[in-house]
């Protein structure tokens, strides 16, 4: 059965290309992002695991730790890296999972067998500090991911999880946000002292609250 979003992200301990990890103690008291990849050595994986190396500062200063899973050994990650690191100018610096036995594979359900019987999809799984499954994305084995709106929704996920917020269509850090409707507007505009433009009674925007 597949995850939905506020489930548990299921613990697996694997052997990593960092070493053998327990994932629930791998993240900590940090955000996760794991994400899956058809193969090793093939072209579009290539671009996405060197992009994802490129915005290593952008995930480290969300707090977020990124991890890759592939049914390939990590032999044969090792191998790729090289590869990786040579055509996309960088340097990776997270873990990428073995996966020989598709146990990680099958707990998050990453392999869609009319899609293929054996390889996983671009499944995107981001995980709160609680353990809790904040996010799920699944993109066909011919599209690569687009990793800003994968920081982008990092952002809104951070900023809406205590602050009383919502972000609206195309929301990007910085721009104004949605007050949620369990707030009324005379408890909003106490709450929100740099002001609530109110569109309907239910439409209420203010400045995003944890900038200055």
């Amino acid at each position: 059965m597949s995850l939905r979003l506020g489930d548990t992200a299921p613990n697996f301990k694997a052997v990593t290309t960092e070493g053998e990890i327990d994932f629930h103690e791998y993240l900590g008291n940090s955000w996760g992002v794991l994400m899956s990849h058809p193969a090793d050595f093939t072209p579009v994986c290539t671009t996405e695991i060197g992009r994802t190396s490129q915005l290593h500062e952008e995930f480290k200063k969300r707090n977020v730790k990124v991890l890759v899973v592939s049914v390939d050994s990590v032999e044969d990650h090792y191998n790729w890296i090289k590869d990786v690191n040579e055509t996309q100018n960088t340097s990776v610096q997270f873990p990428l999972i073995e996966d020989k036995g598709r146990v990680v594979s099958g707990l998050y359900d990453m392999i869609h067998p009319n899609a293929s019987a054996t390889a996983t999809v671009r499944s995107v799984f981001v995980i709160g500090p609680d353990k809790k499954i904040k996010l799920t994305i699944t993109y066909p084995a011919s599209t690569g991911r687009n990793f800003v709106e994968i920081l982008r929704v990092l952002d809104s996920l951070q900023l809406t999880a205590n602050n009383g917020v919502a972000t609206p269509a195309d929301w990007k850090d910085g721009e104004d946000v949605i007050v949620v409707p369990a707030i009324s507007t005379e408890d909003a505009i106490k709450k929100f002292p740099k002001g609530v433009r109110v569109v309907k009674p239910y439409l209420r925007y203010t400045p995003q609250p944890n900038k200055n």
